[in-house]
């Protein structure tokens, strides 16, 4: 008897908790959140739970397609400057915000540039103290950065021009919220949310439950449809995703994300497809998520002996395991193997016919140590690798150092907690570590602002300073034709390569799961889950 079914007695009193005579005749989306939602404020959209929420009730200005490209959303159109430093946006002034009792008659009103101006500097607002702040830090005019021009255009004011700057417009931090609501509720705003989005909220239990019901006067259309296609969304909050997967195989949920790595083997084959006992029950998603993996080294540390400090050495690291092998062995096939450069595979610049990177061929890495120096040294002379590396990725970093092995490369794996190695990497105690770099924006300049030789660490955790990387980098963000910026990175890229700063494991990949009945699902590599367009066929 599998452990999947071993469990199947803790639902019952899950399920019969789940009813709610309120739904009855309505299409329920239901989900699955393991992590509380501390607050439906879009002022502290600062992790998944807070910024799936947020994003069912709120809208931006701009939004992000499946592919990632921008799109309009409450501006209908945008304009730029010749300099890159002002943007105007055109409102759709069509759009209202949810009825609640903050407005006058309790009717929501149209919007206007007031309630951007009004947004973003809450964002900014040192007295709300949004952890948000960081996206407009050093970035607008210090006078006047967010201007009404009139109802309908606003315009936005940078010191310097930044052509990732309307990809960071789509973050759930950047959603625009009506005065009236942020006075009336004053505290209580976190958990009295108005928005125009395509939900709103009906019931919040914290850490039990909470109910959106469909905004009946959503503005956007699908193919001449009105969005959004189901009637309710409920999520739950199941700490164990054990416990959460039962209830999507019972019937009882329609979405998860992920699953508990002990669930590995029951769950996926080894090439990380569904296995065929679940398959007439569920559905497996896989899809891009922008996350590298990757090895460091602080090219500054102090250890003048360290072959670390050769880039020729290090070049041979990345020639010398087989990442392929990493991924089925650890991963069950999830992730794509690292070999363009740093940033990753589902980006839309991502172009691995340009960039080609590291792969695995032992006789390159081979010529390479014989290049850098290494086998003049004596057996007992070469010097032993020290990797600092979080518990949860000692398997990963075991699997490829058992390969350097072969190549007369011994390294130790130092473990320490995740908080610990991070704190190291920042302080630059640790020569040669392993790190995570997740997108905050769907845009390559997310990942190469890790490697301008004018960032500290973090996040230049690496310490790497190229003259001709920098002027590229500078030069790329100033860059608007999307094609001449995209060239741009591809040199930075091919530099990297070169110069090799870190070793590359795989660009990251998620599994999302979801009920036979659920149609339009669309996967994204931001993994944002967009209820909005879900369809289900639904039987009340």
């Amino acid at each position: 008897m599998n452990k999947i079914i071993v469990l199947c007695i803790i639902i019952c009193g899950i399920s019969a908790c789940s009813k709610d005579n309120s739904s009855i005749g309505k299409c329920v989306f239901r989900y699955n959140q393991p992590n509380s939602i501390t607050s439906l404020d879009p002022a502290f959209a600062r992790n998944q739970s807070n910024i799936w929420a947020i994003d069912h009730i709120y809208n931006t200005l701009v939004q992000l397609d499946d592919s990632l490209h921008l799109q309009p959303c409450l501006a209908k159109s945008w304009s730029i400057d010749v300099e890159g430093k002002k943007y105007q946006f055109i409102l759709n002034t069509r759009i209202y915000f949810q009825d609640d009792p903050c407005f006058e008659g309790g009717k929501g009103r149209s919007i206007n540039a007031s309630d951007v101006v009004y947004s973003l500097n809450r964002i900014i607002d040192e007295k709300v103290a949004s952890p948000g702040s960081w996206i407009f830090s050093d970035r607008i005019d210090s006078v006047q950065p967010f201007v009404a021009i009139n109802d309908s255009t606003v315009e936005i004011r940078l010191k310097t021009p930044f052509m990732s700057f309307l990809q960071l417009m789509s973050m759930q931090y950047c959603s625009i919220v009506p005065h009236e609501a942020v006075e009336k509720y004053g505290k209580l705003f976190r958990e009295h949310p108005v928005g125009t989005g395509p939900f709103q909220l009906k019931k919040w239990v914290e850490g039990q439950t909470m109910i959106l019901d469909k905004n009946p006067n959503y503005f956007e259309k699908l193919d001449g449809q009105q969005l959004p296609f189901v009637d309710i969304v409920r999520i739950s909050f199941i700490g164990d995703k054990k416990t959460a997967f039962l209830q999507l195989l019972e019937g009882n949920l329609d979405f998860m994300s992920g699953f508990d790595p002990s669930m590995a083997n029951e769950l996926l084959t080894r090439n990380g497809e569904l296995r065929e006992r679940y398959a007439d029950k569920i559905l497996c998603y896989k899809s891009p998520y922008l996350n590298t993996e990757y090895l460091g080294v602080n090219l500054e540390f102090n250890d003048p002996k360290s072959p670390l400090l050769n880039k020729y050495f290090r070049q041979a690291l990345n020639y010398g395991f087989d990442r392929k092998g990493l991924l089925a062995t650890i991963k069950r096939g999830i992730g794509s193997p690292a070999t363009s450069s740093f940033p990753p595979y589902g980006l839309p610049s991502f172009d691995d016919e340009k960039v080609q990177g590291y792969y695995y061929d032992i006789n390159k890495a081979k010529d390479l140590l014989v290049k850098s120096g290494f086998y003049k040294l004596k057996v007992e002379d070469r010097p032993v690798l020290n990797l600092f590396t979080a518990k949860d990725y000692s398997d990963h970093c075991l699997y490829i150092t058992k390969q350097w092995e072969q190549l007369g490369i011994k390294c130790n794996i130092e473990l320490a907690e995740s908080a610990t190695v991070r704190e190291m990497m920042r302080n630059g105690q640790a020569l040669f570590f392993r790190g995570s770099w997740l997108a905050d924006y769907p845009d390559a300049e997310n990942y190469l602002t890790v490697f301008y030789g004018g960032n500290p660490a973090p996040p230049n955790y690496t310490h790497f300073k190229n003259a001709d990387y920098d002027q590229l980098y500078k030069k790329s963000l100033v860059c608007i034709d999307e094609k001449e910026r995209y060239s741009l990175y591809h040199q930075m890229e091919k530099i990297l390569l070169e110069e090799s700063p870190v070793i590359l494991m795989y660009y990251d990949a998620i599994s999302n799961f979801t009920s036979k009945n659920i149609k339009d699902y669309r996967p994204n590599a931001l993994n944002l889950l967009k209820v909005k367009y879900i369809k289900k066929s639904c039987q009340n």
